[in-house]
């Protein structure tokens, strides 16, 4: 049995069907308002939790990149700190060694000024003692002249000669000491 049905009941059945869906549309929305202004308080908390916890997250991913980097700095300046300790250890060896040759060197600087001191000395000496000589050579040549030609009495002319020499030895001693400590004096 074929059923026929009128455009007319095709049409309301149309209409019913609109008719139905706007009224559940009204009442959906009417019940939106009525559940909005009566919503509970711990959604809202939730809500507000589940924000801060993106923030945190994504603040959380930025402290892990700033620490990552500041990681890298760090092993950057402790490379350089291993660097620049090994080269003050190697400077340290090298100023330990000129201060060893320093020292070295002033010992053997102070042992030539002390032998060169000793050698001006000597130097000073023989001078004296040279010119001792001569001018006992020149007396004796003197006094023997005299005596040879018989004009001097040996016994008074001996006298004389003797305080004469005493005095001009006096002073040339005194005055090469006073030489040699001048040259000592300058060599330190």
């Amino acid at each position: 049995m074929p059923i026929d049905l009128s455009q007319t009941t095709m049409l309301m059945l149309g209409g019913a069907f609109v008719l139905g869906w706007i009224v559940a549309k009204i009442g959906a929305a009417i019940s939106k308002r009525v559940n909005s202004t009566n919503r509970d308080p711990r959604d809202d908390r939730i809500r507000s939790l589940e924000a801060e916890h993106r923030i945190a997250l994504s603040e959380v991913e930025k402290l892990k990149e700033a620490l990552e980097e500041q990681e890298k700095e760090v092993a950057k300046a402790q490379s350089l700190i291993e660097e620049k300790d090994s080269d003050a250890l190697k400077k340290t060896g090298v100023i330990e060694k000129l201060n060893r040759d320093l020292k070295e060197s002033v010992k053997k600087t102070r042992e030539l000024r002390y032998e060169l001191t000793e050698r001006a000395t000597e130097n000073v000496k023989s001078e004296v003692k040279l010119r001792e000589v001569e001018t006992e050579l020149e007396v004796a040549q003197a006094s023997s002249e005299m005596i040879t030609t018989g004009i001097l009495d040996y016994d008074m002319v001996q006298e004389s000669i003797d305080v004469e020499d005493t005095g001009k030895r006096r002073r040339k001693e005194d005055k090469q000491q006073r030489r040699a400590g001048d040259i000592a004096k300058s060599g330190t």
